[in-house]
């Protein structure tokens, strides 16, 4: 549809020109295109331009209601306006229209319903969450970043931190209801797999020296630290992820809790939202044969890890008896080994790595050469007395594996202990009683518990989650909970990017709003949308932002 100008000839000969609204239809029979004149606005010598310019503005107010807006309110005259502020638009914006995706924001409201809140707790738990994703900092500090830093939509420029903490007790008085529904939400929405769930620990250590901890503190406690900080008290945090490496569930246990201990609390957690045929995926730190039974109630099953080098006699008969691999990958092979009959029948895949193979023995031989390296320089002499040197070394985490000590004090290289770890060498045994669960998938399956590794290492690199400084044992459980949710966020849109959330973080970023304040009101704008940011958003299915977010006339 255009506007055209045509000439015609009046009685006197003369030539006059006609303004005409035109639109051009495809004519089957003609073969061609033809144009069609909708409506004629006369001569162009005695036009009424402002016929034209109401068209016009109807027009822009259906498609662009903002900036209808904007001129209604008479607040786009620029000799009078102040440039009061920018603020990041990107990384908020995007992580609402995957909350709101994700039906997050009905979620929460319904669950609000019953409880009368004079604040909007729906959105002080998404800033929360999205402070997580982009700049994590404490509660106290979220009152300057949504003031300073970030723009978030729908909510006021101010918020206050006990209604931060109001927010938190009421996401952990709703988090059954809530971790259920948005189970239900995400997997119908994202149409995950549910039929193998990956489960494993970690631990987040508190500030806090264990001499001022109170009588009576349930949480915060000294046990196994996988932060490698075992002078400090601890929380232990439990992962469940799908196979596309979607967090569904988090949970927190006392610091002092131990890996074979969870495994029920885990299974009845999950066996309620009846997800029908699982398969729990674990490590081999829940390996217990009360786990194993427990896991295989109610028609449940599972893949687990052991140790290659157990003491137990079915896992030495195991990684002992031969037998031919069956490749299933390029660098993946496996084979089934079947231990026992009857009640002591135990079904066994052991899995061989042929990359990972490569990679242990060129460390395990650059060990050597450095140990060799370092025994040459003792010049150690039969006899004499060990040297703090010598006692080092054959202390040393690393190099103290393959030393052996002889009679006469001297140390050399452990040969024995080198051809024993040749053997294991990128291979890892897996355990299944079902055998429905083919080997190849058992190992593939396995092997997705690097999912969770990944999810542990997003919260403690990238939502600096640890230390955490909180006292109360609620408190505690409710940062955990909106850590969660930021990981669900990030981790739908990295699948459905192949981005890192870094790489994702960093370019929203640039997306930002201005705040220009007028005689008659004010607005905020939106910067220009970089070809980077627009691809992320095309890729994720998000429209680009408005280019005026909020427009505001002073009453």
């Amino acid at each position: 549809m255009y506007i055209r100008e045509t000439t015609g000839t009046l009685a006197d000969g003369s030539k006059v020109k006609y303004v005409q609204l035109c639109h051009n239809c495809w004519d089957s029979e003609a073969g061609y295109s033809k144009t069609r004149v909708i409506y004629s606005f006369g001569r162009k010598d005695k036009l009424d331009r402002e016929v034209l310019e109401r068209l016009v503005n109807s027009i822009q107010k259906y498609l662009y209601p903002e900036k209808a807006k904007l001129k209604k309110a008479d607040i786009g005259n620029t000799a009078e306006f102040v440039f009061q502020l920018a603020k990041r638009y990107g990384g908020t914006y995007t992580l609402d229209k995957l909350w709101k995706m994700l039906n997050l924001d009905s979620i929460i409201g319904k669950l609000l319903k019953e409880r009368d809140f004079e604040v909007d707790v729906e959105r002080l738990l998404f800033t929360m969450v999205a402070n997580r994703a982009l700049d994590p900092a404490s509660k106290l500090a979220v009152e300057d970043w949504v003031k300073d830093n970030v723009y978030i939509p729908g909510l006021d420029s101010e918020v206050k931190v006990h209604n931060l903490y109001r927010a938190m007790d009421f996401l952990l008085e709703a988090r059954e209801e809530l971790e259920e529904e948005i189970f239900h939400s995400v997997s119908h929405l994202l149409n995950l797999e549910v039929d193998l769930i990956y489960f494993d620990t970690t631990s987040t250590y508190f500030e806090v020296d264990p001499s001022d901890l109170q009588d009576g503190d349930e949480f915060r406690k000294l046990g196994y630290s996988k932060d490698k900080r075992p002078d400090l008290v601890q929380a232990v945090i439990g992962l469940a992820v799908t196979k596309e490496g979607i967090p569904i569930k988090a949970w927190v246990w006392p610091g002092n809790t131990s890996d074979m201990n969870v495994v029920q609390e885990v299974k009845d957690d999950l066996v309620g939202w009846k997800l029908g045929r699982v398969i729990s995926v674990m490590d081999r730190g829940f390996s217990s044969g009360e786990n194993k039974k427990y896991l295989q109630r109610a028609g449940g099953h599972y893949i687990m890890g052991e140790k290659l080098r157990s003491s137990k006699p079915e896992v030495k008969e195991a990684t002992s008896r031969p037998g031919r691999y069956k490749k299933i990958k390029d660098n993946l092979r496996v084979k089934e080994v079947v231990v026992g009959d009857g009640p002591a029948r135990n079904r066994y895949i052991l899995a061989h790595n042929t990359k990972e193979a490569k990679r242990e023995k060129e460390k395990r031989e650059q060990i050597i050469s450095e140990l060799k390296e370092r025994l040459d320089s003792l010049r150690q002499l039969e006899g004499e007395a060990h040297s703090k040197e010598m006692c080092k070394l054959r202390s040393h985490k690393v190099y103290g594996r393959y030393l052996r000590q002889l009679k006469d004090g001297r140390l050399k290289i452990h040969k024995m202990k080198i051809r024993e770890d040749k053997k294991y060498d990128g291979k890892y045994l897996i355990q299944t009683p079902d055998d429905m669960i083919k080997p190849a998938d058992a190992a593939l399956g396995y092997k997705q518990l690097v999912d969770i590794e990944d999810a542990f290492r997003t919260l403690k690199q990238d939502f600096s989650i640890r230390p955490v400084y909180y006292r109360l044992k609620k408190r505690i459980k409710s940062h955990i909970l909106l850590n969660w949710l930021a990981l669900l966020l990030i981790r739908i849109a990295e699948n459905e990017t192949d981005m890192t959330w870094r790489k994702m973080r960093h370019e929203l970023n640039q997306i930002q709003v201005g705040k220009f304040i007028f005689n008659s009101g004010q607005v905020y704008q939106t910067t220009d949308i970089s070809n980077e940011c627009s691809d992320i958003l095309d890729m994720l299915g998000i429209e680009k932002p408005p280019q005026f977010p909020e427009i505001n006339e002073n009453s």
